[in-house]
Parts: C-alpha cells; sequence; structure tokens
C-alpha cells in the first residue's frame, strides 16, 4: 500500500515563494537528530582518517545531497524519505534547484559547526533548526525577487569595476609617498584616507596596542549591523520579534560567512595569488588540448628490426634529412593557420550580431529595471541612468590595472579616442557604440549569453564552498600564515601563471625577455599584498552590492528600519 501524501509542518513554508510541493513524512515523526560524528560506525571513522576524500568527492552531486539529508533531513526509522529528493524536503530558497542545491549545502555545514555542537548536546529536538531554516528560506526568496529588480550587468561590469580601480589607485599612491625621499608614512594610513571605510577604523598601528583590537571590535559591530538591517527588511514581522532566533542567524552570517571569508583569510595576498594561479591554471587546462601520454616513447620499428634480423630504416642509403620543414612549408602552414582562426572568429562575430538584433532593446530592458526599481527616484528618467557598454567602467579598470597611461601612453589615448569616437562620434551612422547601437547590442548579448549565465552559479558556489568550507567542515584554525619567502613565491607563480598566458608577438616586438614580463607582472599582483587594504575594496563591494539589493538600507539605520517594523532594540 503507497504512503499517502503528507502535509509538512507550516515552519517549513516560506511566505512569498510559490506553491512548493511536499511529499516527505512529517518531521514531527522523525527519530532524534544524531550529529554526523554519532551516527557514523567506528569502521567508517577509521576509514575517514586514513584517507581524506578530494574536493572534487566532497562537491559531487551525491556527496552533496548525503551531507543535506544527514544534518538537515534527519531520517525516520522507516527510512521513506531515502528515495525522496531534497526539493520536496525542503522549503525551496530560489527558482532553481540547482542553487538550492548548493545553498543547502552550505547552510548544512553552517548548522552542523555552529548550531549542532552545542544545541545537539542540549536537546535532539530539530523544531530550533527548522526555524533556523525556515528564517533563510524566507530572506533568500526575498533576495531572489529583488535581485531580478536590480541591473546586474552595470553593477558588475561598471560600479564594481570602478571600486576596484579606486583600490588600484590609492594603493599605488599610499605606496608612491612612502618611496619620497625625506619622508616617513604609514601606506595603510595613506590608503585609508584616500579610501576610508568605517568598519576599517582606526588604522592598526604597531606603536598603539589597543588600535588593533579597537579596529576588530568595530569592524565585527559593522558586520552585526549590516547583517540585522538586512533581517529587518527580509523578515516578517512575527519572525522578527523572535530575538532569539535572529540573533543566532544573525551571528551565523555576520562571524561564520562573513568574518570566515572578508575578516579571514580569503583578504590575504598570498590566498588571492593562490586563487588567481588556480583559476589560470583551469583556463589553460581548457585552452591546451589534452593527452592521453600513450603517445610518447611508442616503438615504431617492427619486430625483424627490433631482433636485428633487418636493417632498421635510418640505416638505408636514402639521404638523411634534418627533419626541419623548409621556409616555404612553414609560411604556409602558418597562414593556413592564422586563416582558420580568422575565419573562425568572423563567423563567431557575424552570428553574435544575428543573434543580438533579434532581441529586445537594451534600453528598454534597462527602463524596465529602473522604473520597477523601489531604489529609484520618482522624478527619474530611465534614460538618464542608462550608460554604453563601451563607456563601462571595466575597461578603465584594465588599462589602470596595466599601468597602460604609463606604460604605453599612445595606446591609452588612443583606445580612449576609438572609444569616444564608437560612442558619440561626429556622424550619426557611426556611433554603433552608444546605447542599442549595433555594438552595444552585441555585448549586450555576449554578456548575457556567456558571463551571466544562470548555470554558471551553481559552479561558483560550490567553489565558494570549497574555498570556505574544505572537506564540508570548518576549516581548523588558521595556521601561521607564509613568511615572506614563501609568500614571494607564491606570487612569483602567479606571476609566472599570468604571464604564460600572455602572446609571445607583443614582448618580442617591445624587446623583452620572458623573465622581464614575469617581473613586469608580479609589480602589478603588489596591489593585492595588503590584507587591511583588500578588506577596504571587500567591504566597499559589499556595501555596493547591499544598497542596490536593499535600498532602504542606504537610507535608514538598523534602528530606524526596526522601529518601522515595531521593534524595540
Amino acid at each position: 500500500m503507497t504512503h499517502a501524501l503528507l502535509r509538512p509542518p507550516t515552519t517549513l513554508q516560506p511566505r512569498p515563494k510559490a506553491n512548493p510541493t511536499f511529499s516527505s513524512a512529517s518531521l514531527d515523526t522523525q527519530t532524534p537528530f544524531r550529529t554526523p560524528q554519532q551516527s557514523r560506525p567506528s569502521s567508517e571513522n577509521s576509514q575517514s582518517s586514513s584517507r581524506k576524500p578530494s574536493p572534487v568527492e566532497n562537491t559531487s552531486a551525491r556527496a552533496t545531497t548525503a551531507l543535506i539529508r544527514r544534518v538537515l533531513c534527519p531520517q525516520p526509522t522507516t527510512g521513506s524519505n531515502e528515495a525522496q529528493p531534497i526539493e520536496d524536503l525542503l522549503p525551496p530558497l530560489t527558482s532553481s534547484n540547482d542553487v538550492d542545491l548548493q545553498l543547502y549545502a552550505i547552510i548544512a555545514i553552517v548548522v552542523k559547526e555552529t548550531v549542532y555542537s552545542w544545541y545537539g548536546k542540549i536537546t535532539s529536538d530539530q523544531t530550533f533548526v527548522e526555524e533556523v531554516v525556515r528564517i533563510i528560506a524566507h530572506c533568500t526568496t526575498g533576495l531572489e525577487g529583488r535581485l531580478r529588480k536590480v541591473d546586474i550587468e552595470s553593477l558588475t561590469f561598471d560600479e564594481i569595476p570602478e571600486l576596484v580601480e579606486n583600490h588600484i589607485s590609492a594603493y599605488r599612491i599610499s605606496h608612491d609617498a612612502v618611496r619620497t625621499p625625506g619622508i616617513i608614512v604609514n601606506p595603510r594610513a595613506v590608503y585609508h584616507e584616500l579610501n576610508p571605510h568605517p568598519a576599517l577604523s582606526p588604522v592598526p598601528d604597531p606603536s598603539f596596542e589597543t588600535s588593533a583590537t579597537q579596529q576588530s571590535r568595530n569592524e565585527a559591530d559593522y558586520r552585526q549591523l549590516l547583517v540585522q538591517g538586512a533581517l529587518a527588511i527580509l523578515l516578517p514581522t512575527e519572525d522578527l520579534e523572535n530575538t532569539c532566533l535572529r540573533t543566532l542567524v544573525a551571528d551565523v552570517i555576520a562571524e561564520t560567512i562573513l568574518g570566515r571569508s572578508i575578516g579571514g583569510r580569503v583578504c590575504e595576498g598570498w590566498f588571492v595569488w593562490t586563487s588567481i594561479t588556480k583559476l589560470v591554471v583551469a583556463v589553460q587546462a581548457q585552452l591546451n588540448p589534452r593527452t592521453t601520454g600513450e603517445e610518447i616513447g611508442v616503438d615504431t620499428r617492427s619486430r625483424l628490426e627490433r631482433f636485428g634480423l633487418l636493417s632498421e630504416r635510418g640505416d638505408d642509403t636514402r639521404p638523411a634529412t634534418d627533419g626541419r620543414r623548409s621556409a616555404f612549408s612553414e609560411v604556409f602552414w602558418r597562414f593556413l593557420q592564422y586563416g582558420y582562426l580568422t575565419l573562425i572568429t568572423l563567423r563567431f562575430v557575424l552570428v553574435g550580431f544575428v543573434a543580438s538584433l533579434s532581441e529586445p532593446r537594451r534600453s528598454s530592458w534597462n527602463a524596465k529595471a529602473t522604473t520597477d526599481s523601489p531604489f529609484a527616484k520618482p522624478t527619474e528618467a530611465p534614460t538618464a541612468t542608462r550608460r554604453p557598454i563601451l563607456g563601462f567602467r571595466v575597461l578603465s579598470l584594465l588599462s589602470t590595472l596595466l599601468d597602460l597611461s604609463f606604460r604605453m601612453p599612445w595606446l591609452c589615448g588612443s583606445l580612449a579616442l576609438l572609444q569616444h569616437h564608437l560612442i558619440a562620434g561626429p556622424l550619426l551612422l557611426l556611433r554603433v557604440g552608444a546605447v542599442d547601437g549595433l555594438l552595444d547590442q552585441y555585448l549586450h548579448h555576449l554578456i548575457h549569453g556567456y558571463l551571466l549565465k544562470l548555470s554558471l552559479l551553481p559552479l561558483l558556489l560550490s567553489t565558494i564552498r570549497t574555498n570556505l568550507f574544505p572537506h564540508n567542515a570548518l576549516p581548523p584554525p588558521s595556521p601561521d600564515p607564509p613568511t615572506a619567502e614563501q609568500q614571494r613565491e607564491i606570487r612569483r607563480k602567479c606571476a609566472e601563471a599570468l604571464s604564460a598566458l600572455l602572446p609571445d608577438i607583443p614582448h618580442r616586438a617591445a624587446g623583452l625577455s620572458r623573465e622581464d614580463v614575469v617581473k613586469e607582472v608580479e609589480s602589478d599582483l603588489d596591489v593585492w599584498g595588503d590584507a587591511y587594504m583588500n578588506k577596504h575594496l571587500s567591504y566597499q563591494i559589499l556595501d555596493l552590492v547591499i544598497v542596490r539589493v536593499l535600498p532602504e538600507m542606504g537610507e535608514k539605520g538598523v534602528k530606524e528600519l526596526m522601529e518601522a517594523r515595531g521593534i524595540d532594540i
């Protein structure tokens, strides 16, 4: 006899979400939860201690699903939930099941390490964890609805690159002041004056022991204010009045997630260089042809030749050749190679132009996103906020990062002149880069077709989970950071990996050797070497994203937001 579909507890249903269907047994009939350490048999513990699973095994769909079931969906004695998918056991967080799977994996790790570490010792009741999951579901569904009204294209390629460019400029100015003879300054103090942030004040000074402690306290308080303000906007009133749950969720997000990412090693220079190296290695693996290694060391001689019964092919009387192709052959094949690449590029561009012409105009999408956003003022015209993609600050960021104005001022000026003529040229027909122009539509099509695809979000969340929570657990206490010599070696490897992606033709034309190029890249990587300065950039990006998604926080403080909801703090 088949089991009838049972309604889930009302505590697990988010308010603004579309009708989630639940077919699992009621969580009230579940057996007491056992922590993963308690539920594993001793043989499994001995095997896991002998060999740690690889990051690929930890992030696989099977391992991720098992982690979520073990922590957030404790199985009853009958095991009726075993064959049911996760989306039927837990409330949906977003409109994508793949994104929900990665988000619930992160939630499961955080709950296992920060909640069950003390709550499991008190009681085995699941109500408290269910309430935490329900609150997080309310937040994620509310954030998804607000994200649909944000111009992600402009935020990613215009506003955030502007912050990164300001960071690079402030770093170089602060260190140029240090090199000035006769002047003794603290580069961090100069940077903080040029790029201030309240969470990172006062500037840590070794001569004042209390400055570092005060700065860490201000940073923790700032994270708490950010999370409390976001919860005051996203949570319903009945959940906001539950001080215990609100405080727990705020501590988990502010300390466990934000504190371990922005406030932890993520902003360290050696961590940034290591991440860049891993990214470059992954890109090189996609660009370089894959070889199996079977073609190495293969003996092409026949059996008679191997046993000396027949003279080898190299011993014949024919004149030996040096094995090198003639100059004409080399030029011919090089011409065919570049011709093929040119045809492939032209085909890609033409197909992209044709596809972009069949899509809605970019201005209509921007106008809808602007007028529907609660952050826009009623008197604000949509056309005033539109900006051509060629005018986005990501291009200026590349110029600043490569320091083209100093190394190649003629190239920087030529590109700026070309950009101006494409966007606001003297002839109307030549303004292909203006808003809704041919080039603008083509770039818009490429960005949304290849860079802002929803299918990339689960992979991004999986990568974040692997770096923040290796082996699906909180990382152990941070060991001693790498020494100065080790950090220089890490930066050197990163520079070598980046220089390997650059073609050799520009270097040879400029008269630079490969070693010179590596040294130039190393000097460019120095802008990410200071953790305190990197925190400024991280918090500024976080503030920008929060204000775009939750514009109320840019107009009111946390106390005002709480009072507007009838909550006294």
